[in-house]
């Protein structure tokens, strides 16, 4: 199959992908009106990801998951306001799912895609006592890979309150913050990277996430402030195409 070239943004020249479906497990919408003005979180994906990479959208609350762990060669779980550790019913049948692709897809994690990772793969996902991550978050990296490039630390919008405790085995703490140790993590085999912050929001809509919300934030006008310096989301961006190929 032919490759499809994708832009890298600067940081690495140009990315050649197959011209395949990678899948977005859609775990959760955006709340209230917000899908009707910015889209769902697997338009924010395709968005993030750029033009020319065939993607297919899985509603995974409505029980919705690729019907073999192996018909897509990449798949991203997104963002969810529910909690990994909540007895929703679909939350079992993604980690088997997720256990079964392992290997066979290349997997990414954001958020709650980077917590049911952690979870599936043996690690814990607690409600953290520090409270609410949000607006920009800033990770300063640990252990490079060879999917980034040079680069201390960097910046990309944040809305959590759960956090992994517990590092799960074979896993690399890649980046993280004295807020939230485990910001990005990477297995030592190659088969997943999941990162706790948000690449895929854009600036206009991580500020409506956090007005919606505010009444539940400890200080929503500092944290919407905050995303109006510069960030790092194209940056990353390149980071997971780049992982993908």
């Amino acid at each position: 199959m032919a490759p499809v070239l994708l832009p890298y943004l600067n940081y690495g020249g140009e990315v050649a992908l197959p011209a395949c479906a990678i899948a977005i497990l859609e775990t959760g919408r955006p709340p209230g009106p917000l899908a009707d003005r910015f889209g769902d979180y697997p338009d924010m994906v395709s968005r993030l990801l750029g033009a020319g990479l065939a993607t297919k959208s899985y509603d995974v609350q409505a029980g919705e998951l690729p019907p073999s762990p192996d018909d897509h060669r990449a798949c991203l779980i997104t963002g969810s306001p529910a909690g990994v550790y909540e007895n929703h019913a679909w939350i079992a049948p993604l980690e088997e799912f997720l256990r079964a692709a392992r290997g066979k897809a290349k997997l990414v994690g954001i958020c709650f895609g980077h917590q049911i990772l952690a979870q599936a793969f043996g690690g814990r996902v607690e409600k953290s006592s520090r409270g609410w991550g949000v607006g920009l978050q800033r990770y300063d990296v640990a252990t490079p890979q060879p999917w980034m490039d040079d680069v201390a630390s960097f910046a990309i919008p944040g809305s959590h309150q759960d956090q992994v405790v517990v590092q799960p085995p074979d896993t690399m703490m890649v980046a993280g913050s004295a807020f939230c140790p485990f910001g990005l993590l990477a297995w030592h085999d190659g088969s997943a990277i999941s990162f706790q912050g948000h690449p895929e929001f854009e600036s206009d809509y991580a500020k409506a996430l956090i007005d919606e919300r505010r009444e539940a934030l400890p200080d929503p006008d500092a944290a919407i402030a905050s995303l109006d310096a510069p960030d790092d989301r194209a940056r990353v961006a390149g980071w997971i195409r780049r992982f993908l190929v």
